[in-house]
């Protein structure tokens, strides 16, 4: 190998932004990928898929009178969802990060313009969407992408004021706050929750002083408590969910009948389609509780699987995270541990709601549950990850799955140095 390199003309320096013909080039797209993050997802929304359909058809059918009418809309929003997946992965980290702070202002602007008259669409008491024709936008699932985005730029470009001053610390949580008072308005209490705890954990992770951090996680949560007690439905759903066959018809009936659907999966469940709880009996059956439907039909071995492939997804999350850390590739892995950070807490919530463990609030599965901003979004996450772990390996010239590695040359002018 030595030989081989001395033989070789010495590279000439490449200006930051331009990739140099000597470094590591990738031998087939597949060959510079994470391939078992991409599988997992791949497998997810494959059975997301499935199950969909599995869950949607009875209501699809009463409700349209087109079995099939909840299908192909997901099959819509996952081929959307892959289009935007493949755009996401094609740009570069450095594009991300320089764009962080605006795609914070256009999520801001976004939610802005759900507040006005006649251009947010209300379903079931809530205003979350735009209506653009076949497709409705869901402000609030691309804020948690854009405040990932933006806090990570922040612990980079302001690092050292993150971590010695309060006023460091408190501009970001200002910027999000408002994101999130305008997602309450809406109102989503479990958006705005899920995006406060990744932006205050991607702080901790970004070395905040504790003492900052101290001081703001008792008054949100003291927010959090005085939101739910000035509206009585949200304080009926933290109730119930303690004793739901105290009132199985009214304020448990949901918790009550997935729970009753965990029950007649046993271990193995009754088989893909037998299921009996998505016939008119658990309301969400294909969004919310779409677990509630795989835990019948697949049992606990397919619940604990499902589970196990979304630990695995955070897992690699945070393990690209943590690679890119020792790269000193510092958006890198704070976006990497944000995401992370992001899916596992919507996946611990939307099982914990399943399962009675935790309050009942609508959170969809990622990758699986009907729901085309929730899936995108999700896939775009999946796709951003990817992209940091490909621009890892082809940085460095680490060994890539077919074992074929070209080293990167370096300049005589940089290697007298």
């Amino acid at each position: 190998m030595t030989s081989i390199l001395a033989t070789r003309p010495a590279a000439r320096a490449v200006p930051r932004g331009h990739q140099s013909p000597h470094q590591p080039r990738l031998d087939g797209l597949g060959a510079g990928l994470d391939l078992g993050l991409l599988i997992c997802v791949a497998f997810l929304l494959g059975l997301g898929f499935v199950m969909v359909t599995s869950a949607s058809m009875p209501i699809a059918d009463r409700n349209y009178g087109d079995p099939f009418f909840y299908v192909l809309r997901h099959g819509f929003a996952l081929g959307l969802a892959l289009i935007c997946g493949a755009l996401c992965f094609a740009v570069p980290l450095h594009a991300w990060q320089r764009a962080a702070p605006w795609l914070l202002a256009l999520g801001i602007a976004l939610l802005v313009l759900l507040l006005l008259p006649g251009v947010g669409r209300t379903v079931n008491g809530a205003t979350r969407w735009v209506p653009l024709g076949v497709f409705s936008l869901q402000p609030s699932e691309l804020l948690k992408f854009f405040a990932t985005l933006y806090v990570s730029d922040y612990l980079v470009r302001r690092r050292l004021e993150v971590q010695t001053s309060f006023s460091g610390f408190l501009r970001p949580m200002v910027s999000i706050g408002i994101a999130c008072a305008l997602i309450m308005a809406q109102p989503d209490f479990g958006t705005a929750a899920v995006i406060l705890m990744t932006v205050m954990g991607l702080l901790f992770l970004g070395g905040v002083n504790l003492r900052y951090l101290g001081l703001l996680v008792p008054a949100v949560a003291g927010l959090l408590v005085m939101l739910i007690l000035v509206e009585p439905y949200r304080l009926t759903r933290v109730t119930s969910f303690l004793r739901p066959f105290d009132d199985p018809y009214n304020s448990g009936y949901q918790l009550s009948q997935a729970l009753i659907a965990f029950g007649r999966g046993e271990w193995l469940g009754v088989g893909l389609g037998n299921g009996i709880q998505k016939q008119f009996y658990l309301p969400e059956a294909h969004t919310d509780f779409l677990l509630a439907v795989i835990g019948e039909e697949f049992g606990l071995l397919g619940v604990l699987l499902i589970i196990a492939l979304f630990a695995f997804i955070v897992w690699r999350a945070f393990d690209i995270g943590a690679r890119a850390h020792a790269r000193g590739a510092l958006f890198s892995c704070y976006l990497a541990h944000g995401f992370g950070l992001l899916l596992g807490m919507q996946v611990f919530i939307n099982v914990g709601v399943n399962t009675g463990l935790l309050p009942t609030k609508g959170l969809p599965l990622p990758f699986m549950s009907y729901g085309s901003n929730a899936l995108i979004v999700a896939v775009m996450m999946a796709a951003v990850l990817l992209r940091i772990d490909f621009e890892l390996r082809r940085r460095k010239g680490e060994p890539i799955p077919n074992g074929r590695v070209q080293p990167v040359l370096r300049s005589r002018r940089w290697s007298r140095a």
